[in-house]
């Protein structure tokens, strides 16, 4: 990854990730959790060649799903639960929306139910009719209501929001993230398109960690911090059980320069504003070389915290 050093005054663009999740028994007989990556094509302009979750920015047809009532909640149960005043009930809504949507685009896994509660949906018969209508240039919003479907936005729970600094470390576009926690849904699979992402793996987080300090993977800050906090469960009710207890975390990492050294802030460093340390890690990931590390070396990323 390519430092960038370009200030950007712009407000950061609304978007939204699902982290997918599943369940797994490790060879010693154990419960453990592994999380779905995907690899950005080498060419893409946000984190080009790292492994990141599905996600992507908000749609102006994503509000359309939220006006037509394609929910299976309303927007008022949606606003309450992504637990952010400041923004409206059709805006929280459609963050969900954009989550929902982007996991069907970027690795064809639909969230979805039948409109009609008393009909069963053919989840994988819907997804296929769903990505012919899109092919053929209908809207998303239109796609579905066609086909009778609700995006089912009960799989999504709020893990944490990311909003990328004026001076962005690796990119030269500002995003305000939701990351939300979905499980896989056991009769599909989840796959990357072969043309925004080149590769995919279901790996455990410990194990992702590992991968990026033996430098076979890239990763960026934000999904280096959250594997940190997977790695801690054993279960995905484990994890579902503890984003719904919580106040989702709102990190504004802050981004300085150190003897020449770009570093990355998050809460609780001496150098963030926000004195309360509110994530799992390291305080500061500094960026040599084109990878991020913390000042005690790549070895503290899979230290327990």
């Amino acid at each position: 990854m390519q430092l960038n050093e370009e200030t950007i005054e712009t407000p950061p663009r609304p978007a939204a990730s699902v982290i997918l999740l599943r369940d797994v028994q490790t060879r010693e007989g154990l419960e453990g959790v592994e999380v779905f990556l995907m690899k950005r094509h080498s060419k893409s302009q946000v984190l080009g060649g790292a492994y990141v979750f599905p996600g992507g920015k908000l749609d102006d047809d994503d509000l359309q799903v939220v006006v037509h009532q394609l929910l299976s909640q309303s927007r008022d149960q949606l606003f309450l639960q992504l637990q952010e005043p400041e923004q409206d009930p059709l805006g929280a809504a459609a963050l969900y929306v954009a989550a929902l949507r982007e996991a069907f685009e970027e690795c064809g896994v639909l969230f979805a139910k039948q409109a009609e509660a008393s009909k069963p949906l053919d989840v994988l018969q819907a997804a296929k009719n769903l990505n012919a209508l899109v092919q053929e240039g209908r809207p998303f919003s239109s796609a579905l209501g066609q086909l009778g479907c609700l995006l089912d936005t009960q799989a999504l729970v709020p893990w944490a929001r990311w909003i990328t600094p004026k001076t962005p470390t690796v990119s030269n576009q500002r995003f305000d993230a939701r990351f939300f926690l979905g499980v896989m849904p056991k009769d599909q699979t989840a796959l990357h398109d072969d043309f925004e992402t080149t590769h995919s793996t279901w790996i455990a987080p410990k194990a992702a960690l590992e991968s990026y300090c033996a430098k076979e993977i890239e990763l960026a800050a934000p999904q280096i911090m959250t594997l940190i906090d997977l790695a801690r469960f054993n279960s995905t009710h484990q994890a579902l059980a503890h984003a719904r207890a919580q106040r989702t975390p709102k990190i504004e990492p802050h981004s300085t320069s150190i003897d020449g050294v770009r570093a990355v802030c998050f809460p609780g460093d001496a150098l963030h504003p926000v004195r309360d340390k509110i994530l799992h890690g390291p305080s500061r990931l500094w960026f040599k070389d084109g990878r991020f590390e913390p000042t005690e070396g790549l070895d503290r990323l899979l230290m327990d915290y």
